[in-house]
């Protein structure tokens, strides 16, 4: 869809190049029928470069190309008024590029208010002096959490306020819809308890985008078709909860550094499992972490998180496996999420880790 709209664009603005030819008496071009002065015709010329630029803008993924394309609408429109009985077809491309153009503005309004928020919290943070874990910061963890904290590799390294996280996945409503493949990005602030995390997925081929965005126990949940059209919002105490689970898996999952947190209480603690009680803002959920004989985490389950179609908490859990390096430490590579029905069990997201950064600044963006 994309190279054909280049294509549209390409040409139009070659066929608005005309005028400025008749303009300027370079050929005779009888079927524009009516006369164009010469500073009209600069014009037609102007508006030509206009939709040239907007057509390359689009081929290298500027991400302002969409005001040069309202730009070129507005003149175009002027253009082909003046000359409706010659240039009124031009009315049809220009509408074609106009729903584009919406989608492409509003998506990027609707991406640039999950940047200004990233941006916000690292201004808040990066300044957060950083510290170096020791041994000392995890003796008084459970033994299976310790092992864990050393099989990453953390010790050594400085302590964790914020990091971001890059998957590609695919995800499903339930048994019976499509997977809809998804890239996501996302941030969480360790001091501020923010998490901040932007999906961009394709379903039946058309483009859906969703934020979900965690302030300090406050979430949301915003998923728009062509970034534009609503298709869920959810937020309320129920999400609150559920985004507090999913805050508190983030840690447990992608940033082990982070289980010296105080909010944690550590409960009962057997070889190879640990159940945890994490606290934010007077909302307080639970879990439980299971590990491996090498010290991985490979599943995380809790009973607090919000389930979208039943609208209450349902078992959830995310296995975890293919360990690998990333960032200079020894991270899950794959992931799912499961919700366990009381008939059936549900996978309704797989996780590939492309990407892990801890303590983030803008220049690391």
């Amino acid at each position: 869809m994309k190279i054909l709209l280049v294509i549209l664009i390409i040409v139009h603005g070659l066929i608005h190049l005309l005028g400025f030819v008749k303009a300027v008496g370079w050929a005779e071009l009888k079927q524009l029928t009516k006369t164009i002065s010469r500073p009209w015709g600069y014009i037609w010329l102007i508006v030509a470069l206009v939709w040239m630029a907007t057509g390359v803008l689009l081929v290298i993924n500027f991400e302002y190309w969409w005001i040069f394309s309202w730009l070129a609408l507005a003149g175009s429109v002027g253009l082909i008024i003046t000359q409706w009985k010659d240039a009124k077809f031009g009315m049809i491309a220009n509408l074609l590029i106009l729903v584009y153009t919406i989608v492409g503005s509003s998506a990027w309004r609707f991406h640039h208010r999950y940047q200004q928020d990233v941006e916000k919290g690292i201004r808040e943070t990066e300044t957060i002096s950083e510290k170096i874990l020791t041994e000392a910061d995890i003796r008084d963890l459970p033994q299976p959490v310790q092992k864990y904290i050393r099989y990453a590799g953390c010790i050594g390294k400085p302590q964790v306020k914020s990091f971001s996280v890059v998957f590609n996945g695919k995800i499903r409503k339930d048994e019976k819809s499509d997977w809809m493949p998804f890239t996501s990005e996302q941030y969480n602030f360790l001091q501020l308890s923010t998490r901040l995390f932007f999906m961009e997925a394709t379903m039946k081929n058309f483009p859906v985008a969703g934020y979900h965005a965690f302030f300090n126990g406050d979430a949301m949940m915003d998923i728009r078709l062509f970034s534009l059209i609503n298709v869920q919002f959810q937020d309320g105490d129920l999400m609150d909860r559920a985004e507090t689970v999913t805050f508190f898996n983030d840690m447990c999952c992608m940033a082990p550094a982070t289980l010296i947190d105080s909010r944690i209480k550590w409960k009962t603690a057997m070889t190879d499992s640990v159940e945890a009680v994490f606290t934010n803002n007077n909302i307080s959920i639970r879990a439980v972490l299971y590990f491996n004989d090498s010290g991985q985490l490979v599943n995380f389950k809790s009973n607090d998180r919000m389930n979208a179609d039943t609208g209450t908490p349902l078992p959830w859990e995310t296995p975890l496996s293919n360990y690998k390096r990333i960032d200079g430490h020894l991270l899950p590579g794959y992931a799912e999420t499961i919700y366990t029905y009381p008939d059936r069990k549900l996978c309704y997201g797989t996780f590939e880790t492309m990407s892990v950064k801890y303590n983030v600044t803008n220049e690391m963006k």
